[in-house]
């Protein structure tokens, strides 16, 4: 699919705008030249084009207006602002890509208009290292082909699917908010493994990429989780000892119920 002639717009330009752009320029799809962002201050303007190396304004309205696909990447708090701003420069051709939370399609249809494209997304922290995992869902004014020129563009820095509105929470709850859950993770068996005597870097090192590797297992062989984990657990070996200790403290439904919760937050946001 080619994006030669595509502008690609931003508005908000912070650590996640600053990502998505990142790979998509690396990604070579599009051309700096084709990529145009709003942010809120000469200074920062200037910041982003050195650091990023494409066209940066103050200028909502002019970003809205010129591109083609216009990527909304501001917090839930400034979204009617900026719709405000924007909403007599968007054509019916545009295709509007929102990642703030909480803001459903109907939201986007009343400030805009129902005739407008709209895609609400829920990116992840991981796109700021190429390997995000983005749930979009989509209004009906949406086609097929925008819905694929959109993954394509997103591949620089996220795997991207498509999923009903009525599942952007359990989105948010399974790969939005659960890098933190991981760090977590990670930062407990470093500080295990820091207390049997492993120099605190090494540590973090050897827990991260084995939580990295185990990831990649997941993804490439397209074993059961359940299995991939009966594997490593030898008969009266460590691993299941480990395992029955994870068992006993609760792991598994303590993981259950955080997702939950973060479901039901991500639901009743407005």
């Amino acid at each position: 699919m080619s994006f030669e002639n595509k502008i690609i717009g931003f508005i908000g330009c912070g650590n996640m705008g600053s990502a998505m752009i990142s790979g998509i320029l690396e990604s070579k799809l599009v051309e700096s030249k084709n990529i145009f962002a709003a942010v809120k201050s000469k200074e920062s303007a200037l910041d982003k084009e050195n650091k990023l190396g494409i066209k940066v304004c103050c200028n909502n309205a002019e970003v809205a207006k010129k591109s083609d696909i216009l990527f909304l990447a501001v917090k839930p708090q400034f979204m009617d602002e900026i719709l405000e701003e924007i909403k007599n420069e968007v054509s019916n051709d545009t295709v509007i890509i929102s990642i703030a939370a909480g803001k459903d399609i109907n939201y986007y249809e009343k400030k805009l208009g129902e005739d407008k494209k709209i895609i609400r997304a829920m990116p992840n922290t991981p796109s700021m290292v190429k390997e995000g995992m983005m749930g979009i869902c989509i209004n009906c004014n949406v086609q097929k082909e925008e819905i694929d020129m959109v993954k394509e563009l997103c591949m620089g820095f996220s795997k991207t699917e498509v999923v009903p509105e009525n599942l952007m929470g359990v989105v948010t709850a399974v790969s939005g908010s659960s890098p933190a859950y991981v760090f977590m993770f990670i930062e407990a068996m470093a500080d295990a493994a820091v207390l049997g005597g492993m120099p605190r870097k090494q540590a973090y090192e050897f827990a991260a990429q084995a939580v990295l590797g185990s990831a990649k297992m997941v993804l490439e062989t397209k074993k059961h989780p359940g299995e991939l984990k009966d594997m490593v657990c030898s008969p009266a070996g460590t691993t299941i000892q480990a395992v029955k200790t994870l068992e006993k403290e609760g792991m598994r439904s303590a993981v259950f119920e955080a997702v939950e919760k973060c479901i039901e937050a991500s639901n009743g946001l407005k």
